[in-house]
């Protein structure tokens, strides 16, 4: 059980705290409570949205402004709260371990220092000659973002909103409410009129309220949050991934190796992590060494150096074991990791603090097309599949990233013009390389700015 002091969060609306008699607590993966939260209603929210908009004026927040927030949001004491305290929030609110913290932190960081350098890969030159010219201005002037919680860095989509000038309110994901407030306060900290920006906990209709009010807006979530805002041009949906590998080569230590850590990094919890093998290669020799590879990972808290796999408080533990018997039951599947790895037979170990590890699963299928594979868990979770040529792209659709390990040129080509594949890595790349201008799910600049003409009499 936890022993730890209950923090009080509560709305924070263009720099004012605003306390919210609606309150609830946050588990600790531990057991017991980290945080007493304080949810704002719909009239908060109504509120705080009247109050941007009265004030949004669509001026971009300079470059300078975020480098400063960059370096207190990884260096000061913001609220009271120093990096170290926000990193063992964040790892015991989400259990995430501290090494993914940490990285989570410096890639916010970065993507935060780069905000003037990604716009300028992402858009096209501006000047036609003399006297004619296109500006790029927002779409809008207020942006809503729903963040999910399973990872901190993509706070960053909400801050290059107000980079581009909107007025930004902001919904934490449930379990990580810590990594958007401390962004908050070293916004506001650097320098960002408070009028641009509110942090309003709030309920999932809460949430849907502020994305229909708003101009613009972003929503993380599951397979519900991609049907319900799919198809609103003015909504950007981030749901499940479902990042896959085309293995078209000989599994041999060095690929194996590269496709565990794209499986397990960061305990799995990312978008990209890979959660499908489609192979040419022999699939129960495949999985068999996946599973092995995997299995080595060890069961330690979240905080402890060398931590790699996710933990979770016992009632989430609970329903992700309930999944994990259900696809193991299915016809056509065969578990791997139980033959490597006997902890891996429980999914779920208890470890001494309190806390619920979650050890790797290697899952292979008889067939491409079996329910299993698009399935996604929030730990190292892969299922191994056959694939021929003959099958082609069909397979590899609605794929957020998708490695392809083979010289099949034509392969290749078929799936970067494949609509439903996002982006496509080569050889032992891990599916979230990137520079800037790279895009993750589409040209996000050019989703919250419009271009618009400008001409002027030549002097």
């Amino acid at each position: 059980m936890a022993d730890t002091q209950l923090i009080g969060i509560d709305p924070l609306v263009c720099g004012r705290p605003v306390t919210s008699s609606d309150r609830g607590r946050l588990p600790d993966v531990r057991g017991g409570d980290l945080a007493d939260v304080g949810s704002a209603p719909r009239l908060m929210a109504l509120a705080a949205l009247r109050e941007l908009r009265d004030h949004a004026d669509g001026v971009p927040v300079p470059q300078e402004v975020f480098d400063r927030a960059a370096e207190l949001f990884e260096e000061a004491v913001l609220g009271g709260e120093s990096p170290e305290d926000y990193a063992d929030r964040v790892s015991y609110a989400t259990g995430l371990t501290a090494a993914a913290v940490a990285q989570s932190v410096r890639d916010l960081v970065d993507e935060l220092r780069e905000l003037s350098e990604t716009t300028a890969a992402e858009l096209p030159g501006t000047g036609f000659g003399a006297g004619f010219a296109t500006r790029w201005v927002p779409r809008g002037r207020v942006f809503a973002a729903v963040m999910a919680s399973n990872h901190p860095t993509p706070n960053v989509t909400w801050a290059q909103a107000l980079f581009h000038g909107y007025s930004v309110a902001v919904k934490p994901g449930s379990r990580d409410p810590f990594t958007p407030l401390r962004l908050t306060r070293a916004l506001l900290a650097a320098g960002l009129p408070a009028h641009r920006l509110a942090f309003l906990p709030a309920s999932h209709q809460t949430g849907e309220f502020l994305l229909k009010e708003a101009d613009r807006g972003i929503v993380y979530g599951g397979d519900s949050a991609v049907r319900r805002w799919q198809g609103d041009e003015s909504v950007a949906v981030r749901g499940p991934g479902r990042t896959k590998a085309l293995l078209d080569a000989e599994p041999d230590e060095p690929t194996v190796a590269h496709l565990a850590l794209a499986a397990s990094f960061d305990g799995g919890t990312r978008c990209t992590n890979l959660s499908a093998v489609l192979t040419t290669r022999p699939v129960h020799d495949v999985a068999d060494a996946l599973a092995r590879r995997l299995a080595a990972l060890p069961s330690v808290p979240v905080t402890t150096a060398g931590a790699t796999l996710l933990v979770a408080d016992r009632e989430r533990a609970a329903r992700i074991r309930h999944q994990v018997d259900e696809l193991r039951a299915a016809p056509g599947v065969t578990d791997h990791s139980a033959g490597h790895d006997p902890e891996a037979t429980a999914v779920v170990v208890e470890l001494g603090d309190g806390s619920q590890l979650l050890r790797p699963l290697v899952l292979s299928v008889d067939r491409v097309d079996h329910p299993a594979v698009g399935t996604e868990l929030p730990f190292p979770f892969v299922v191994v599949a056959p694939w021929t040529p003959a099958d082609g792209v069909a397979p590899l659709r609605g794929s957020l990233a998708l490695n392809l390990l083979t010289e099949d040129e034509g392969l290749v080509d078929a799936a970067v013009r494949e609509p439903s594949v996002r982006k496509v890595t080569r050889g032992a790349v891990l599916p979230w390389t990137a520079v800037p201008g790279i895009p993750h799910d589409d040209n996000y600049t050019q989703f919250l700015l419009e271009p618009k003409g400008v001409v002027a009499a030549a002097s």
